[in-house]
């Protein structure tokens, strides 16, 4: 039972899993550069065994998911139907989050965080505390048939004590959750503007008030694909008004953000779950800020401006908008009149031409002493993030939501147009 956010969160939708949809905003994630697992010096004995467990079964992953699966809803055959139809991006959600939560079991307020983020986040799907011992089950079968070699009463003990701490975080997350916001928010399209041929610009409007920080993501799901829920960057600070704006690129094989883009209208009604993400400003420091957004990751790159301005805060903001050309630099000019407005602003577009975006952004000076946040595709953030820690950027200041994805067992997969952490689930990704 774990999920995970997409690509930017923001925007590009890659129909991948989703990342962890959770609510609220975070706690600031340690010296980990926001997102990448900080593994203490000595391992504890449970994490030592399961991450033993996790490198044994990684060359057969695809089996041991698909025996889970099958051991699942053999026996609990209710279950199928919370899950999508197809199954294929679903089954790489499973390793994904137990290598994530592997990797920080020892960092205890970064597991915890995370966890909660995927407990309030799994409502949404109709997950019930009573569906967490048959997935533990499940996983439990799975990996006694697969890990031949580690497996043994010591690291079936570890097993259990690791899977009942995750599942009683979220069940816990969950129940609280479930006393001040709804599982999800009924929310219709009141304007669709198409940018591009491939990007538009939606703005909804909710059933019931939600609140979110400048800099979240949302999940979201369609009436033309149900199940399937993607993560979405908000492309703004929250509004008078309550209206939600999102940026959404129309990318190759991907049915929720094709539909977002070429079919949705307004009066059309969309699915909404709780807030999610840390990558947030924090308004009790004046430091300045560094923001690099790619594609449609200008998008909460915007609303940290926003949030900033509305704070009333004079502090540096340079942002660097990236893309192959400048035809794709799709929302330039709010962003020009936005730097008009704020003389702490700069913005600096960078396009192909000029190099690649992370490598860009260093060859301006030294930026060690502002806070960065990078939000675009997977590739885009991890060669940011290499790029700004090789240039003396400190690991604590840089701010990407990506916590799955870039941990060192992760693999590289396109990501949507916001800079958000997937959390890959056992539970459905619908």
């Amino acid at each position: 039972m774990m999920d995970a956010p997409t690509t930017t969160k923001a925007a590009e939708d890659g129909d991948g899993p989703e990342r962890p949809a959770g609510g609220g905003n975070g706690p600031r994630r340690p010296a980990d550069g926001g997102n990448e697992p900080r593994i203490p010096t000595e391992a504890s004995a449970d994490a030592v065994l399961v991450r033993r467990t996790l490198a044994e079964i990684a060359p057969v992953a695809d089996r041991v998911t698909s025996y889970f699966y099958a051991l699942l809803f053999i026996g609990n055959p209710g279950l199928r139907e919370m899950f999508p139809a197809a199954m294929d991006t679903q089954r790489d959600r499973l390793l994904k989050a137990l290598l994530t939560a592997a990797e920080h079991m020892d960092d205890t307020p970064v597991l915890t965080a995370y966890l909660q983020n995927l407990g309030r986040g799994h409502r949404k799907y109709g997950t019930h505390s009573t569906h967490y011992p048959a997935v533990g089950e499940a996983l439990i079968g799975a990996l006694t048939r697969y890990a031949t070699t580690t497996w043994d009463e010591e690291t079936q003990a570890a097993w259990v004590r690791t899977y009942t701490t995750i599942s009683q975080v979220m069940i816990d997350a969950a129940a609280e959750d479930e006393r001040s916001a709804p599982a999800w928010w009924q929310a219709e399209v009141v304007s669709h503007d198409l940018r591009t041929p491939d990007i538009a610009v939606v703005t909804l409007r909710p059933d019931q008030p939600y609140s979110f920080l400048a800099g979240q993501y949302t999940t979201l799901e369609t009436p033309w694909w149900p199940r399937i829920w993607r993560h979405y960057s908000f492309a703004s600070a929250p509004r008078p008004d309550g209206l939600l704006s999102l940026h959404v690129k129309a990318v190759p094989a991907g049915w929720v953000s094709n539909a977002l883009v070429h079919r949705a209208r307004p009066g059309d009604v969309l699915r909404l779950g709780p807030p999610a993400g840390s990558m947030t400003v924090d308004h009790d420091t004046d430091t300045g800020l560094l923001c690099v957004g790619g594609g449609t990751g200008i998008a909460p790159i915007k609303a940290l401006v926003e949030d900033v301005a509305e704070h009333g805060d004079r502090r540096p903001v340079d942002v660097f908008y990236g893309a192959r050309n400048g035809h794709d630099l799709y929302d330039i000019d709010t962003m020009m009149r936005l730097q008009k407005t704020f003389p702490w602003l700069s913005v600096h577009p960078v396009t192909e031409e000029q190099g690649r975006l992370p490598e860009a952004v260093c060859r301006y000076g030294s930026w060690s002493e502002r806070d960065a946040y990078l939000s675009g595709p997977l590739g885009m953030v991890r060669r940011g993030v290499d790029a700004l820690r090789g240039a003396g950027v400190p690991a604590e200041r840089i701010r990407h939501d990506f916590l799955a994805e870039l941990a060192p067992v992760a693999d590289d997969q396109p990501r949507s147009g916001a800079c958000i952490a997937r959390t890959p689930s056992m539970l459905p990704s619908r």
